[in-house]
């Protein structure tokens, strides 16, 4: 079951009560207070683990925490530390108070640590109280309470490219030929209903990581599909493929332009994304077809025809759109690093759009580091 969000409450632990002893040992007539501190309470850690991919181990979990530190004991014995709480979560969460609404945290290191929750500081024993006017003090003090905050835990996944478009466009068979995720695939509408990761592999040293979301249709800002729902998904990639279906019976630049409108609608800082688009499902139409529709799709958003791409052996029969080197350079930020026509069913392309996307997802690294 993949869960992407849960509301937890967290405690640490509260501090052991000191004790009130006195010594008492045979000839010993006066032996004085010796009632030890209590133990200090359990702390909450938060830890990345990048075996778990979903938050679905907290479902159920109301609840989080941590021990209590044990109450101090006579003869100026401590009281035991209350046992810590690490909570472990995928990279990619990030921890946000519910009461404030404030980010605490943006967990997104393997084997990172945080402490979140300190415990409760354990009281002192009677024996710290003694004094020349009060030489017999019956008085400790109580462990300090622990710490309670109401949370919620979001996952965002960690992707160099988020595919975007919508429902039945082929997004689930392009990752599932670029990559080794595996979804589910089917002739109809919102065949995905859960986000997936793939890993595409370049070389033996060199992969990246894809990410498909459920398909975005019209207002899918405002709430309808399941788009917005996964819309966060792709917050933290830095560049984005656009899909645009050749055979849709929607226009290629009113699916060009909706997507743009639903991501900007969604978050401005998105929509700066640098993205690349390619036309699916070329497969259905002849070469010829593909052409004219291509050609009037770059017409229409303001672009030029050509046929480059070429060191990335893109099929000479297919118009394509983009930059032999330097990606992102000639064009503003706001255009398309590539328009590239492919079929995932017919293998069209695919391998020049997996070459593409690793030079386009490097270059936009560079920049970044550049920064």
């Amino acid at each position: 079951m993949f869960v992407d969000s849960v509301e937890l409450t967290i405690s640490s632990g509260k501090g052991g009560a000191g004790s009130i002893s006195f010594w008492t040992e045979k000839f010993v007539a006066k032996g004085g207070p010796d009632g030890g501190d209590g133990g200090r309470g359990g702390a909450v850690f938060f830890e990345v683990d990048n075996n778990t991919d979903t938050l679905s181990g907290f479902r159920g979990r109301n609840h989080i925490k941590a021990e209590g530190g044990r109450p101090g004991e006579g003869r100026k014995c401590y009281g035991r530390k209350g046992q810590d709480t690490t909570i472990s979560v995928p990279p990619g969460t990030t921890v946000v108070d519910m009461e404030t609404g404030e980010e605490l945290f943006d967990l997104v290191t393997e084997g990172e640590v945080i402490l979140f929750l300190e415990g409760g500081k354990g009281g002192l024993g009677n024996m710290h109280f003694k004094s020349s006017s009060n030489q017999r003090p019956t008085y400790a003090q109580p462990g300090l309470p622990g710490i309670t905050m109401q949370v919620r835990l979001e996952m965002k996944l960690i992707a160099d490219v988020g595919l975007v478009g919508y429902p039945n466009v082929g997004k689930s068979t392009l990752i599932s030929t670029l990559s080794n995720a595996r979804p589910e695939i089917a002739n109809y509408e919102f065949t995905t209903l859960t986000p997936k990761l793939g890993v595409v592999h370049l070389g033996d040293y060199d992969s990246f990581m894809m990410a498909d979301i459920p398909g975005i249709i019209e207002g899918a800002s405002d709430g309808r599909g399941l788009g917005l729902e996964f819309l966060k998904h792709i917050e933290r990639t830095k560049t984005l493929l656009l899909l645009i279906d050749a055979a849709n019976y929607r226009e290629m630049k009113y699916q060009y332009e909706t997507l743009l409108v639903e991501l900007h609608r969604y978050s401005e800082t998105l929509a700066t994304r640098k993205h690349a688009i390619v036309i699916t499902k070329i497969d259905a139409l002849s070469s010829d077809e593909v052409n004219v529709l291509t050609e009037t799709f770059l017409e229409d958003i303001g672009l030029e025809a050509n046929t480059i791409l070429n060191q990335y052996k893109a099929d000479s029969k297919y118009l394509s759109y983009g930059f032999e080197t330097d990606f992102g350079v000639v064009l503003p930020q706001e255009k398309p690093l590539f328009v590239l026509p492919i079929s995932s069913v017919a293998h069209i392309n695919t391998e020049a759009l997996r070459y593409a996307l690793g030079g386009f997802i490097k270059n936009v690294k560079e920049e970044n580091e550049a920064e």
